[in-house]
């Protein structure tokens, strides 16, 4: 054999599952001759490409990183003492090794199956403890986007829970003092819902005003100040105002928290504990209230439930408040959340604990303390009466440029405003770094340092008055204060980590989510510090690479779409979605079509769609879907026709949420478009798209891409996320600003996210899933994403009738299995799910579109092997449920009801069920060589949402847990 010198090993060839082989004989069995029939006999010919995508030649992965590395290296690291809710902060070694580089933890999904997801939840339990406690509130949330959405979040959710004698107001009161990416976001979504904001100073606040219904404070304020607010909490509710704080969990081990001065609901970002700045994200910004708002807050809280043998179990409770099922009755759109981030975080407060938190948070005040000491010594003013973090000094326009210019210099970046610089610290900065900092403003003046530092930082204290002091524990629960070793710190996550089903086990076949590979080289770039140790609001020069990197993956998406541009910001698909139709709504205003607020939205949407549509102010009209699951185009064309002087949009996802690539596509966006709306397509369903088709060919004007489904994002078990949007050339001047950061178009629409580019330190995964692919590895992705779709369809549909199928017969890239007939022999969709984890599988997705049907996801990453497996699993089943049809299985009490079975059953003294441990646990030979174990029985969700507890459960049940 002759010697090839040249690298052969394409990254699409460890992306892509089958093999050369295997693709012939899948051709084969689904019966289509190539794979060019296939694609033809499932997308119209009309709305295919005629030519490839025009993107760079494929990467090997070692060349790629190289390359990439060179590209990071453009980042400057300096020190930041800019703050505005992104600090520096210490990623302990165990959890950045054991959870963020993890595909263990990164690669599982949202956490709907709980029964192999206990690990994940009591993370989250572990989070929502953190929260709660610290914040001094009843009940938290499992993560939100980031700290300007939940405050936003906090504002909708108040003006929702007005009491009745308050039922007509519309003013929402904040604070002047809030950091500025909080308030653009509130602007943004205030304005479309007709919510008046006022912004102004605290004196200026009138609690008697009779349109008043909300306040929302940050403490400590932007300029680093800690307040005392209990009075004002207490005479808002006097005047039943409620009142919401933006907070630093940090700050809380020290300062009296919000809910013991009577806040309603406390908000903020995790970020500072232990999660890299990442130019902005992703973070797991938190959510906090009272037990009376249970049933308003948005987005997931984690319960405790038992199982059916009475054990404490965890789950999602109150899951009736996602959005796929409140539709259009919404108040939010949250349908993900931070869970990686968020899981970071709890263990975060897990290893350091109680004492821990504090001794960071008194040193980080320290640090703060002794600048403002050493800098009094030179003759500067500090003007924060009292402090956690950042002091704000006074200068003149003189003093300050000389110090811009040598803090650059010496490689830190400081806050400036008119007449003052404001230096945040925190857990990275050491006393060198402050020594260094009152070095800068000495040089600035010419002065030389000569202090006595022993002296300055012997009798440093924390020195708070009363009322802003803590007083109260916190974190008192065993699990904060007993992994504190590494080594046992290893263990308590590896012992979590073991009770999750992902994608390191078998594939997860979930229509609508694309779970795919998250290759390694993708990976690694993330936890890079050229990228994770910039802030979002450093100067431009500073983050080149990341501009370059922005520049480039904006130019591939937009390329992908078909469309003229595309935005980074919105940060996940939800706020895509939303991001897509305010965008919608400036174009029409901009025309002074501010009367353009119809929104048509076939029935089979995504749930996210009404809700989005709502928030963006627009009111919604169903359109019918016919016998075949496609839109009805007589009743689209009658409704758009109908409300053709006001309608904004259409709201369609492509290929149809049935997983069928619809004929009439093209005439259904003119339809639209002859009647002055806009199409919004929904990017859910991308990965049968790119390379082979685009939403700019096919006729939208603006589409959100999920890039933690097309283009590689890990779920993280439920988030991070991210959702840019491409659009036609007449929207781009409306893309999203920032006020920090310019971003957008030149009429461009108020924030849609916190940060300028959202979650920007997860791009780089995207990107080097497009950068090593090609255009020709993305087209074959695609291409094999549909086959292995039909492959599936092949192998099932004879078992399980396929309810949609396209016009030649074929599957997109996900199908939807019927299982409603089994309900004749007590046979529920749930029980096919929880069976399919006895085999090793997480269920397809459950009830969506339609209820009583599983929507099945291969995905192109999977190979033949593994889709076999699946198919024998799933067919296998089958055949138990036809066993009860025979009479040979009971009805009540058969090996699907009882499902899963876990070790602790199968190893029990007694055996009391009509089937045996083998059936019940090796159902099929192979899941004996590979065998995941649920690790509690079958969940009672009901339970749960009677008895919510969203927080560790108690010490003594714990105890005994830990000790089994």
């Amino acid at each position: 054999m002759k010697i090839n010198l040249s690298p052969t090993t394409k990254f699409e060839n460890r992306h892509n599952g089958p093999s050369q082989e295997d693709k012939a004989m899948m051709l084969e069995k689904i019966g289509a001759s190539s794979m060019e029939e296939l694609i033809d006999q499932t997308i119209p010919k009309s709305i295919q490409m005629n030519q490839p995508l025009d993107l760079p030649a494929a990467k090997s992965e070692a060349a790629f990183l190289k390359e990439f590395k060179t590209l990071a290296s453009k980042n400057k690291i300096f020190k930041s003492f800019i703050g505005l809710g992104y600090y520096d902060t210490i990623v302990p070694g165990v959890i950045l090794r054991n959870v963020l580089e993890n595909p263990g933890w990164y690669t599982a999904y949202t956490p709907y199956q709980a029964e192999i997801a206990q690990g994940r939840l009591e993370a989250l339990i572990n989070y929502q403890t953190t929260v709660m406690e610290l914040t001094g509130m009843e009940m938290a949330n499992a993560s939100l986007l980031d700290e300007a959405t939940a405050a936003a979040e906090a504002m909708t959710m108040l003006h929702a829970s007005k009491p009745r004698e308050k039922k007509n107001t519309n003013k929402f009161f904040v604070d002047e003092k809030i950091f500025p990416q909080t308030k653009d976001l509130l602007i943004t979504r205030s304005t479309p819902i007709g919510i008046e904001l006022q912004i102004a100073p605290l004196s200026e606040l009138d609690l008697t005003d009779a349109d008043l219904f909300g306040i929302l404070i940050q403490y400590p304020n932007i300029d680093g100040e800690a307040i005392d607010h209990a009075a004002l909490v207490a005479t808002a509710k006097e005047n039943q105002v409620m009142t919401a704080f933006a907070t630093d969990l940090l700050a809380l081990t020290l300062l009296t928290p919000p809910g013991e001065m009577g806040a309603d609901v406390v908000v903020g970002t995790s970020q500072r504990f232990g999660v890299p700045m990442g130019f902005g994200g992703p973070h797991a910004a938190f959510f906090a209230t009272k037990e009376a708002f249970k049933r308003q807050v948005p987005g997931r809280i984690i319960g405790v439930s038992v199982d059916r043998d009475g054990n404490k179990a965890y789950r999602m409770a109150l899951q009736t408040r996602e959005q796929h099922i409140k539709r259009e009755k919404a108040t939010s759109n949250i349908c993900t959340a931070r869970v990686l981030l968020a899981v970071m975080a709890g263990f975060y407060a897990v290893y350091h604990g109680p004492k821990g938190l504090k001794e960071i948070a008194s040193r980080t005040h320290g640090l703060a303390q002794l600048t403002a000491r050493a800098l009094a010594k030179l003759g500067f003013e500090q003007e924060n009466k009292n402090y956690f973090d950042t002091i704000k000094v006074k200068v003149n326009d003189v003093e300050q440029s000389k110090i811009q210019a040598f803090a650059l210099s010496a490689e830190m970046n400081f806050r400036y405003e008119p007449g003052a610089i404001f230096l945040s610290f925190d857990e990275a900065k050491t006393l060198e770094d402050a020594m260094a900092v009152v070095e800068v403003f000495a040089m600035s003046t010419n002065q030389k340092v000569d202090l006595d530092w022993n002296a300055l930082t012997a009798d440093l204290d924390i020195n708070l008055p009363q009322g802003l002091a803590r007083t109260s524990d916190f974190l008192t629960h065993p699990v904060f204060n007993q992994f504190h070793a590494e080594h046992e710190m290893l263990r308590y996550i590896k012992r979590l980590e073991n009770k999750d089903l992902s994608l390191v086990h078998s594939m997860i076949s979930l229509g609508s989510c694309t779970m795919k590979l998250n290759a390694t080289a993708e990976m690694i770039p993330v936890t890079w510090p050229e990228f994770g140790q910039l802030h979002p609001f450093c100067p431009q020069d500073q983050a080149a690479g990341y501009y370059e990197m922005f520049q480039n993956l904006r130019n591939w998406l937009t390329e992908i779409t078909g469309f003229a541009d595309t935005s980074l910001q919105p940060n996940s698909g939800a706020q895509g979605e939303y991001a897509g139709l305010m965008v919608i709504r400036a174009y029409h205003q901009s025309r002074g079509d501010h009367h353009r607020n119809i929104a048509l939205i076939p029935t089979s949407a995504h749930g996210t769609n009404p809700a989005s549509a709502v928030m963006a102010g627009m009111k919604v009209v169903l359109v019918k879907c016919d016998e075949k699951g496609n839109i009805d185009v007589a009743d689209l064309k009658e409704k758009a026709e109908a409300h053709s002087n006001d309608l904004a949009c259409l709201m369609v996802t492509y290929p149809s949420t049935h997983g069928v690539f619809e004929e009439a596509i093209q005439e259904i966006c003119q339809i639209i478009h002859d009647n002055g709306g806009q199409v919004y397509m929904d990017g859910a369903n991308m990965n049968a798209q790119v390379g082979l088709t685009s939403p700019g060919l096919i006729g939208a004007d603006v589409c959100h891409l999920n890039l933690h489904k097309t283009f590689c994002i890990p779920h993280g078990g439920g988030g991070p996320g991210m959702g840019p949007i491409s659009v036609a050339k007449q929207l781009v001047p409306f893309l999203p600003s920032n006020p920090v950061v310019k971003t957008g178009g030149t009429q461009a629409i108020h924030a849609i996210s916190a940060a300028p580019f959202g979650s920007a330190s997860i791009l780089p995964i995207s990107y080097a899933y497009i950068a090593m692919m090609g255009a020709e590895g993305l087209t074959n992705a695609t291409k094999i994403a549909i086959l292995n779709a039909n492959y599936i369809k092949h192998r099932l549909e004879s078992h399980y009738p396929i309810l949609y199928t396209g016009k030649g017969g074929r599957a997109a890239h996900e199908m939807i299995l019927d299982c409603r007939a089994f309900k004749e022999v007590g046979v529920e969709v749930e029980d096919i799910a929880k069976r399919l984890m006895d085999y090793g599988f997480h269920a397809p997705t459950v009830s969506f579109p339609v209820a009583g049907t599983l929507m099945v996801e291969p995905t192109e990453s999977e190979t033949v092997s593994e889709l076999d497996r699946f198919c024998d699993a799933m067919i296998a089943i089958r055949a138990e449920i036809q066993e009860i049809y025979d009479g040979e299985a009971d009805k009540e009490n058969n090996v699907l009801k009882n499902a899963p079975h876990t070790a602790g059953l199968a190893l029990a003294d007694t055996w009391e069920f009509p089937y045996s441990r083998t059936k019940a646990v090796y159902p099929l030979p192979y899941v004996k060589g590979n065998k995941f174990w649920p690790t509690v029985r079958r969940i009672d969700s009901a339970y749960g949402d009677r008895n919510l507890i969203c927080s560790c459960i108690p010490v003594e049940e714990y105890a005994s847990e830990i000790a089994e």
